[in-house]
């Protein structure tokens, strides 16, 4: 069943923050101290919707604090330049990195927001030399834009998305050699096969291969790649809570199965690395 509230009866993410990080976490906020382990993400960590996402579950079966660094739409860059999470991460038991996509991060054509790293902020001249007629104040995220210009010249898209992921490389080796500690990188696909149809981008993590994940591999304790079961994409929305007007953006969100399935296919990793 599917659970809509509206005002008052939606999800209380308790949100938070950790020392001087100006990143708003989901909650409730746990010590920095003692025994603990981490997980570093994006909305599918997160948990938007979701009463108890994976990271919770993890807490629950391993009888550990589990801090959720879980933040909406983020890329690499939320945490690569954030000294409170790289130290938070670094001084846990074992860190769990779920893999975000390659658009989210400054590069070469284009800068984003620091922490809203879906928001498109301006066009490099490289960009503007390239796409000469693209008026790029008319976007304002990066997948709109990203989209826009595959439909418009895709020979031209193809250099940006080599860019982008030869930077998503650099960006992730520099992540966790950043992190002193054991870390496990975690694949999850797409929340749903047609979303990444609606614009023909691909499914999230965008932009990402094999060949990209097995050069940083080397720099991580271990792999785990989890591709939700057809029983649990088909769940839909079900056991999720939202407004009803949040309904089409909860349907493009992993559910409480499919967190499940998340959950339990890593409890045994991390049972080995704790």
């Amino acid at each position: 069943m599917t659970y809509e509230f509206t005002g008052g009866g939606a999800l209380d993410y308790f949100p938070c923050r950790y020392g001087q990080s100006k990143l708003l976490f989901r909650g409730p906020r746990r010590k920095l101290e003692g025994a603990y382990a981490a997980v570093i993400g994006g909305t599918e960590t997160y948990g938007k919707f979701v009463e108890t996402p994976y990271p919770a579950l993890l807490e629950q079966a391993l009888y550990l604090p589990v801090v959720n660094f879980g933040y909406m739409n983020a890329g690499t860059d939320a945490f690569v330049s954030d000294p409170v999470i790289i130290d938070a991460c670094s001084r846990a038991r074992v860190t769990v990195i779920q893999l975000m996509g390659a658009p989210n991060m400054s590069n070469r054509f284009y800068a984003v927001h620091p922490r809203r790293n879906d928001r498109f902020l301006r066009a490099s001249t490289l960009m503007k030399t390239i796409f000469r007629e693209v008026d790029f104040t008319d976007f304002h995220f990066t997948r709109h834009m990203l989209s826009a210009l595959m439909a418009l010249a895709p020979d031209k898209y193809a250099l940006v998305a080599e860019e982008l992921k030869s930077a998503w490389v650099a960006r992730m080796r520099l992540l966790l050699q950043k992190i002193d500690g054991k870390t496990v990188l975690l694949w999850l696909s797409g929340p749903s096969e047609g979303d990444g149809e609606r614009d023909g981008l691909g499914t999230e993590p965008l932009l990402v291969d094999a060949a990209m994940v097995a050069s940083i591999r080397p720099f991580a304790s271990e792999f785990l790649r989890v591709t939700p079961s057809d029983a649990a994409r088909a769940a839909g929305t079900d056991g999720m809570r939202f407004p009803p007007l949040e309904e089409p953006a909860a349907a493009v969100m992993p559910g409480p199965q499919v967190h499940r399935e998340v959950a339990d296919a890593l409890m045994p990793v991390l049972r080995r690395l704790l």
